[in-house]
């Protein structure tokens, strides 16, 4: 069974895949790693990241197993990733490496912003997580907070909203949800409540598949 959660950036898609991959015994892949590896790639040789040959060849050298995700955390490296992933030719060179990690035996989870219109579109369960900017910049700030950044509310705000408008417009894949995408507004919820209504989903997606086959 594949799992696809999409969704904007503090929308909460990346706590409910971890936590429904462990529950659900399954592989877990955030695919926004994937964009803020190439990124980092791209800092650490002084590249431009807009620069579409080097950033392809970034990409295209990655492994699930090269880098570390703590390293690649952080708002600089989340605002570099949106450069990267606005780039039709990065997105492209990334996408065997994703639908490779999701036909693994027994499936995934997979979270990101094109995995269930682009990278598995026939996922059995598609969950679209989103919530309202002010909600998704007060959780970044308190995320950002607890790792001893300094936090500027309206900065953080202002950086949301450019990220969300820089994604729905891309050229390639655009976030949106998928047409069959279950959405899950976290805005007045909790995290036991949003993993509640997750699971819920992911259920009755189960259902639905084996009655289908």
């Amino acid at each position: 069974m594949i799992v696809a959660i999409d969704g904007p950036a503090a929308s909460g898609k990346g706590t409910l895949a971890r936590r429904l991959a462990v529950y659900l015994n399954l592989p877990h892949l955030d695919t926004g790693l994937l964009y803020r590896a190439t990124a980092r790639t791209l800092i650490e040789h002084g590249q431009n990241l807009t620069d579409v040959r080097a950033a392809v060849a970034a990409a295209r050298g990655l492994s699930l197993t090269d880098f570390d995700p703590r390293l690649l955390r952080g708002r600089d490296m989340g605002e570099a990733a949106s450069i990267v992933a606005a780039i039709p030719e990065v997105r492209q060179a990334l996408v065997d490496l994703q639908r490779d990690f999701a036909a693994r035996p027994g499936g995934a989870v997979l979270d990101g912003r094109d995995i269930g219109t682009v990278i598995c579109p026939h996922a059995e369960v598609k969950i679209y997580v989103t919530a309202t900017p002010e909600t998704r910049a007060t959780r970044r700030a308190l995320e950002l907070k607890s790792q001893g950044e300094m936090v500027d509310y309206p900065a953080i705000l202002d950086e949301i909203r450019r990220r969300d408008a820089r994604d729905a417009s891309r050229a390639t894949a655009p976030l949106r949800p998928a047409t069959d995408a279950v959405e899950l507004d976290t805005t007045d919820l909790d995290i036991e409540a949003a993993f509640n209504k997750a699971l819920a989903i992911v259920e009755a997606g189960k259902e639905r598949h084996s009655f289908n086959n």
